[in-house]
This record gives C-alpha cells, sequence and structure tokens, in this order.
C-alpha cells in the first residue's frame, strides 16, 4: 500500500476511532442498535412494516398509493450495498449508464435516449436526493457511500408535484440515520476481499452516535474504501499512415505510438474516504433543528470499460485486445470531491408540521483521459506540423476540469395525518451552477499548426493555451422556483380517498463562454476565435464565441389520484400524473431545446396475506413522453440537443415478500417494459424548435426529405425489456449465536446503448452518408449476478463470508465510443464493465 493510501487510512481511521473512545467512555449507558423499520426483528413473526416518506410524511409503505421501492439499512448491509451501482442493481424499474466511480446517468420506466452523459447534456430525467438535498447535477448522481443509512426509496414515474424538475420519471432518495439524544450507540465494520488475479481490496467503515444531553445528540460516520483494479492496459503499439509531402510542406510518418509507459495490470483501481457528521437540537417539544456536514472523495485510475476490437483497430494496433482490456497511450485518471452542508428545522405551528430545508453543494472533478481513438479516426490525413513544415504525431488527450455548486430551499406545511381531509404543500427554489473546462491538447503542437495547404504553418494553438487545440470554458446556470401542493380526501373513511395535486413552476437556464478552435485553425468550420462575438476574455479563455439568450419557461404539473381500500390489507389505486424536464441552451445550433413533458397513467394494488408472511405489489403503467430531449454527438463531438418526437412506454411492476417459516424469507422484484418511439425520429427539427416527425420523400420541403435515424417504433435505448431480482435469507441458531445464509440473483435483459439505428458519417470518406449505428456500438448482452454470502452474528459482534457476482458475470453497463460512434465506432466501441467475482470477509462490532 503506498503512503498516501495509508495516510488516507489514517485519517478515516481518526474520524472512526471517535466512534470507538465514545463507547469506552460510555460504555455504561443502554445500548441502542440501530434497526431499520423495514426489517423483522430476528425472532420475530410475519413481515414488518416498512416506513417511507416518499410522499412528505411518515406512512407504511402498503399505505402509499404508488409504485414505491425501499432498501432498509439491514437489507442494504446483508446484500452489501455499497455505491450507485449496487442499489440500482437491485431496484427492476430503474437502469444505469455508468462510465466509473461518480459519472452515472439513471433512467427510470424506459424514459431514455441514450443520453451522452456529459457536461453538455440534458438535465437528468431521474432526481437524486440525500434526505431532503438535491444531489441531481448534469454529471450525473452524486455517487454516495452507502453506510449508516436508514433506508434508499426508489419512486417509479412522475414526481412533478412535490419533487418537481429532473424527477420526470422518478426519484431516487437516501435516507440517513438520524441522531438520537436517548441513548448511545456506536459500530464498526472492517472488510478485506480478493478480485481478479486475487488483487486486495478493503474497507473501513463506522459511526457513533453520541447523546449530549436529553435534547441534543451528534451522530459521526467514516469511511474508506479501496477497489482493485480489473481492466488491464495490454502493451500495444499504434501507427498513424504517413502524411505525403505538398503544399511546400514536409511529409512524415508513419508514426508508431507505444504504450510502454501506461500499461498495466488492473490499471483501474479506485479509493474513496469520507465522513458525515450531523447534529439534532429538540427545542421543547415541538422543535428541533439539525444541521449536516458531509464530505466525500473519490480518486481512481485508468478507465472502467473493456475495448472491444474492430478490423479497423487491429489494422492499426500490433497486439489483439481481449476481454477486460483496453490499449491506451497517455496516462488517465479522476479526482471526484464534493461537499454538502444542509439544515433542517422542524416543528409544528398548532398541529401543522413546518419543515423549512436548506442545502450548499459543491463538488469539484479533475480528469485525464487517452483520446488516441479520436486522434486515429479524425486526423489521419488531417495531420499537425512542426515549424519547419514537417508533420508530427497527433495523438490527443483530454484535461478536463469541472466546478459544481449548487443551493436549494424549501418550505414544507403539513396538516394532521388523523384528518380526514389533509394538505401538504409549499415552495422550493434551487440555483446550479457548473463551471465546465476541457482542454484538447498534443504535446509539441504549441507553436505549430495544421497545413492550411499552401506552405504556411499558422499557429493552431487557442491563444493562451499551451498545445490546446479545442478549447471548452463556459459556465452553465440552471434556476428554477416551485409552488406545490396535495389535498387528500377521505370520501369514504378507511376505504375511498381521492388525491389532487398541483406544482407551478418556472425555470431560467443559461450558457455562455468560449467552445472551440484557435484563431487560425484549419478546422474552423464552427466554434473558436473565427467567430468570437465578445472581446473580453471569459475565465481565460480568449474571448466569448457563446453568447446565447437564456432558456425560460413556466408551467404546472398535476396529479390525480384514487384509492380505495377494502381492509387494512388489501388496497388498489389508480393514478394520473405529470413530469417535466427543464429545457435549455445548446452551443453549435442558436436554437434552444425545449422542456420535455411525461404523462402517466398507472393503476395498482398493495395486499399483504396469511397474518402478514405475504405481501404482493403491482402496478401496470403507461406513460407517454412528448417532445422528448435527445443528446447526440455532431460534428466535431460536440453535444447537440434536440427534440425528438413522442415515444410511449408501458409496463408492468411487481414486489413480493413471502415468509413461509419464520426464519425463512424470500423476496423478489421484477419490471416488464416497453418502450418504443411512436413517431420517427428525424434529426431535424424546425426553427421553433420542435420536432420534424414527418421526413421522407413525401415532405414537400427537400431540406426534410431524409429517412429516419430511428422509425416509428424503434425500441428505446438503455432500459431492459425484463429485469429481475430474487432474494433469499435463512436463519439458524448455532449455539447462542445466530447463523444465516443468503443469495441475492439480478437477471437484465440486453439493452442498445443509442437511440438511433443509423446516423450520417461526420468526416472521412462515407461523410454525408447513413452509417448503421446500433449495428456499429453493438448491444449489450443480457447477465445474471449472483451474490452469497453466510455467517453468523449476536447482539454485539458479527462475522460473514461473502461472493459478489459468483460466477465471474461480465456484465456490460454501457456501450460508447470515444467521439461520434459512426466515427469513432469502426475504430473501437467500449463496454463499461461492473467488477468481477470478488471473494471477501466483513467483521463488525456493536457497541
Amino acid at each position: 500500500m503506498t503512503r498516501s493510501k495509508v495516510r488516507k487510512l489514517k485519517r478515516a481511521g481518526a474520524v472512526l476511532a471517535s466512534g470507538t473512545l465514545a463507547a469506552a467512555l460510555f460504555g455504561q449507558m443502554p445500548v441502542a442498535y440501530a434497526q431499520s423499520a423495514a426489517q423483522p426483528d430476528i425472532n420475530g413473526e410475519g413481515l414488518e412494516e416498512i416506513i417511507v416518506t416518499a410522499e412528505k410524511r411518515t406512512q407504511n409503505l402498503q399505505d402509499v398509493p404508488a409504485s414505491i421501492q425501499a432498501i432498509g439499512n439491514k437489507e442494504l448491509t446483508e446484500l452489501h450495498i455499497e455505491d450507485f451501482t449496487d442499489y440500482m442493481m437491485m431496484i427492476p424499474s430503474a437502469s444505469i449508464q455508468e462510465l466509473g466511480p461518480g459519472n452515472n446517468r439513471v433512467f427510470m420506466r424506459g424514459i431514455a435516449a441514450g443520453d451522452y452523459p456529459n457536461h453538455s447534456a440534458s438535465l437528468p430525467s431521474v432526481g437524486t436526493y440525500l434526505d431532503d438535498q438535491p444531489l441531481t447535477t448534469i454529471l450525473g448522481a452524486i455517487d454516495v457511500h452507502v453506510y449508516d443509512i436508514e433506508r434508499v426509496e426508489a419512486l417509479a414515474g412522475p414526481q412533478g408535484t412535490l419533487y418537481g424538475a429532473s424527477s420526470e420519471s422518478g426519484t431516487i432518495r437516501i435516507i440517513t440515520n438520524k441522531p438520537d439524544p436517548s441513548a448511545f450507540s456506536a459500530a464498526y465494520d472492517v472488510q478485506g476481499s480478493l478480485g481478479r488475479r486475487n488483487a486486495a481490496g478493503g474497507q473501513l467503515e463506522g459511526y457513533a452516535n453520541i447523546p449530549l444531553s436529553d435534547s441534543a445528540a451528534v451522530r459521526i460516520v467514516g469511511w474508506y474504501t479501496y477497489n482493485p483494479g480489473y481492466i488491464d492496459n495490454v502493451p500495444n503499439t499504434l501507427t498513424y499512415p504517413a502524411q505525403a509531402a505538398g503544399g511546400g510542406l514536409l511529409g512524415g510518418g508513419p508514426f508508431t505510438i507505444n504504450n510502454a509507459a501506461t500499461a498495466k495490470n488492473d490499471y483501474n483501481d479506485s479509493e474513496t474516504y469520507g465522513a458525515r457528521a450531523a447534529l439534532k437540537v429538540n427545542l421543547g417539544d415541538s422543535w428541533s433543528i439539525t444541521p449536516m456536514l458531509m464530505t466525500q472523495i473519490t480518486e481512481s485510475n485508468g478507465i472502467f470499460a473493456e475495448e472491444i476490437e474492430t478490423p479497423a483497430l487491429l489494422a492499426a494496433e500490433t497486439n489483439p485486445i481481449g476481454p477486460n482490456q483496453v490499449s491506451h497511450f497517455l496516462p488517465e485518471s479522476s479526482y471526484d470531491d464534493f461537499t454538502d452542508a444542509a439544515l433542517t428545522v422542524d416543528g409544528k405551528l398548532g398541529t401543522w408540521d413546518v419543515m423549512y430545508a436548506t442545502s450548499f453543494m459543491k463538488r469539484h472533478n479533475v480528469s485525464y483521459s487517452d483520446y488516441s481513438d479520436y486522434s486515429l479516426a479524425y486526423d489521419t490525413g488531417n495531420y499537425w506540423y512542426d515549424t519547419s513544415g514537417k508533420s508530427i504525431q497527433p495523438t490527443q488527450y483530454i484535461t478536463g476540469g469541472y466546478n459544481y455548486t449548487g443551493d436549494s430551499n424549501e418550505l414544507r406545511f403539513t396538516s394532521p395525518a388523523e384528518a380526514a381531509v389533509r394538505f401538504v404543500g409549499g415552495l422550493y427554489q434551487q440555483r446550479q451552477q457548473n463551471f465546465i473546462l476541457q482542454r484538447y491538447v498534443i504535446n509539441g503542437s504549441d507553436g505549430d499548426g495544421l497545413s492550411a495547404g499552401n506552405g504556411t504553418v499558422p499557429d493552431e494553438s487557442v491563444t493562451g493555451w499551451t498545445n490546446t487545440w479545442w478549447l471548452t470554458d463556459q459556465l452553465r446556470v440552471n434556476r428554477d422556483w416551485a409552488a406545490y401542493g396535495e389535498l387528500t380526501w377521505d370520501f369514504i373513511p378507511n376505504h375511498l380517498t381521492a388525491t389532487f395535486g398541483e406544482r407551478w413552476f418556472k425555470y431560467d437556464n443559461t450558457l455562455g463562454g468560449f467552445f472551440g478552435f484557435g484563431e487560425n485553425s484549419a478546422f474552423g468550420s464552427f466554434g473558436g476565435q473565427q467567430y468570437c462575438t465578445v472581446a473580453t476574455p471569459f475565465y481565460g479563455a480568449p474571448c466569448q464565441d457563446l453568447v446565447q439568450p437564456a432558456s425560460t419557461g413556466s408551467g404546472t404539473t398535476p396529479k390525480f389520484n384514487l384509492t380505495y381500500k377494502f381492509d387494512e390489507d388489501h388496497m388498489i389505486y389508480g393514478t394520473y400524473s405529470k413530469g417535466f424536464r427543464p429545457g435549455g441552451v445548446n452551443r453549435v445550433v442558436s436554437t434552444p431545446y425545449l422542456a420535455d413533458y411525461l404523462i402517466n397513467w398507472e393503476m395498482g394494488f398493495k395486499t399483504s396475506w396469511f397474518n402478514h408472511t405475504l405481501r404482493v405489489n403491482a402496478d401496470v403503467f403507461r406513460d407517454y413522453w412528448n417532445n422528448f430531449q435527445y443528446d447526440f454527438l455532431g460534428p466535431s463531438s460536440v453535444t447537440i440537443i434536440a427534440n425528438a418526437a413522442r415515444a410511449r412506454s408501458q409496463g408492468i411492476e411487481a414486489e413480493v415478500q413471502w415468509q413461509p417459516i419464520k426464519d425463512l424469507t424470500f423476496t423478489t422484484n421484477l419490471a416488464s417494459t416497453d418502450a418504443r418511439l411512436t413517431a420517427p425520429y428525424c434529426g431535424e427539427v424546425y426553427s421553433n424548435g420542435s420536432p420534424v416527425t414527418n421526413c421522407g420523400p413525401n415532405n414537400p420541403n427537400p431540406n426534410y426529405q431524409n429517412p429516419p435515424l430511428a422509425p416509428n417504433g424503434t425500441v428505446l435505448p438503455v432500459t431492459p425489456p425484463f429485469k429481475a431480482n430474487l432474494t433469499t435469507r435463512y436463519t439458524f441458531p448455532i449455539g447462542n449465536l445466530h447463523g444465516y445464509a443468503e443469495g441475492a440473483l439480478v437477471y437484465q435483459d440486453g439493452v442498445w446503448s443509442d437511440l438511433r439505428l443509423q446516423a450520417y458519417a461526420t468526416v472521412g470518406p462515407q461523410y454525408g452518408e447513413l452509417v448503421p449505428l446500433r449495428g456499429t456500438l453493438g448491444q449489450q448482452p443480457a447477465f445474471t449476478n449472483i451474490d452469497v454470502s453466510a455467517g453468523v452474528e449476536e447482539k454485539t459482534y458479527s462475522f460473514e463470508l461473502f461472493v459478489k457476482n459468483l460466477t465471474n458475470e461480465q456484465e456490460q453497463l454501457y456501450r460508447y465510443a470515444e467521439c461520434t460512434p459512426q466515427t469513432c465506432g469502426p475504430y473501437s466501441v467500449y463496454a463499461g464493465l461492473a467488477p468481477p467475482r470478488t471473494i471477501g470477509i466483513r467483521f463488525g462490532e456493536k457497541f
């Protein structure tokens, strides 16, 4: 272990030591064990209640007329759920695109168009929250380490009334355990594991809940995780073809480079460390304040995907590439940290509950990425030259910087839960600021340039940025405001209930700064210094060429629900609801993209049977996605967002929990989804931003006579048609101890990564011609993941053996190319992979 890792482990250990020390000092106090209400007591009978706050009230899950899946504290531990990917695996209605730690996008109920996950993409369609604080950013969901978490709630379908923007198709809520003044408790867990080639990993976690008085307590949580890599960067060479002399310039090449300096087995190791602290102070019987501070840092190396070899790549490289392998030629790494500060005030005004929550989050990300695929695809035949006119090798890399700040405020009022007529409503405000910096670099190119065809060699670099032939230097600001309310009325007490809700929203989104080439670029078809309209420098950029008007809008999202309870254990419901996602500003086209909307029709039931030993919940839904936003890479791999016409998603979601005997429990969740276009995707919009839907030879306008890029009926990408999990747990006595064995299986169908069946080539000999796109990227295959564990526990200690990904399945989570797939795809396609088989032991102690 390196010195830096030792130092970080010591820092995490210092946080955890506070819990151990506190245990020694306060050991005489009554012991309380944190246990989620979502889990039965080990000696109990029947399935226990699952308590959620999804509708901004504390409720039994079986009383909430909505599709909600909740994973409680004990279940999170039993299933070894530690991060974003782990709990997304267990939520069948959700699907993900994953590009490595901290770079994830989540989708629900098939509402996905294959969004390209970068800084210029649409806002997410699924909101993510830590307690009442939004964690949704344009880089994706914040990957909060899961420890001392009360539960994770997944709300499927539009949450436009209570959660608003970016909860268009669903919401993920991570609920933390709160400080408890009534009793001291503490715990730590230590884990060691072996992965691919027996590479060692480890984890240290702990918490302490320390009462300060009868009315105040502090809760401190800390963690450190090291994950070994499982992708090899294999030794290889890459050859760029020779460049002929001409126009007064000297030819060069062929250029052959190697990756001797970066080749390494288990290339993509990572470590995560962080802490969370919360203070709760009760002010009398009715009011309390809870400030919370959380910080987390993730450092990773390499790339979390394998390279799928193509004939063109094999011709350019020396060695073939196999599973779990890439050949990259320049160093790659990522550093991602975030800090979230929040304050929650809870109280009462008369019989009404009042809650005010404010938060401020800051996220910082720095990355270095090999871009040799782009060099091979774009720069062959367009070489760079030194000052003597001789071409130089064109290998590129990207240095990226991302700084995010976000603040939010919410004031909520809730009437008594026992009343026949109930109300919840409030006011909401959020502002997100994204500062984006990316340099596309060719070492040795500063002061040199691309041939203009006349023998001159102008300086191609962006002014003031060494070796940088393309610079993105932008500020993106997203603002939204809302007022919301839901009124619930028991028409027939204990039987028939109706809910009416509506949210008024307003948004104002801006994007400005600089993007593009240097002043003398021979590429300069768009973007860069040649197109600057404001001479004033912009955060280090020489000028501003991105000065677009703001994208603004307002509207309402309604909700209506009707619920009928036959008795306390059997309920049916029907819901109409609407969700939305704000519009925004494009870089390369003046037309802003418009807000999109999701209309949801849903019917379901929730039932308990046989003295609460069997729980069966299910729903069917049909969603209409109108004017939906589609992100894709246009010329020079610049992200463009345009509105497509219409899509429809329909399906069934179900959950069954069964406890046939006291010590044996089965749980299964499944989702079957049919999501597809209901109008062609033409890749064109009218001047007002609305999508063209009648492209082809029958359109009288010659500009729109191209064939559709995806015809009516095309299956939407990313979401599997079928996804399910099955968990079984058996407990048994071993003397005075409790033994257990558990297995968890997850199955997911194969999926496509892109909406388009075909796309236009943007460079090369096929420029302007349609090329197959889904065929280029290929389909992510179906996979089955199996985790097993066994152990013993008693009131103080626990010991466990576990195996994750028992069959060592290669689980592909995302397929992509480094630039436009129709250009880079013929050379390299990448498949993001989940970790391979991991064998480990875990020891825990409670105080």
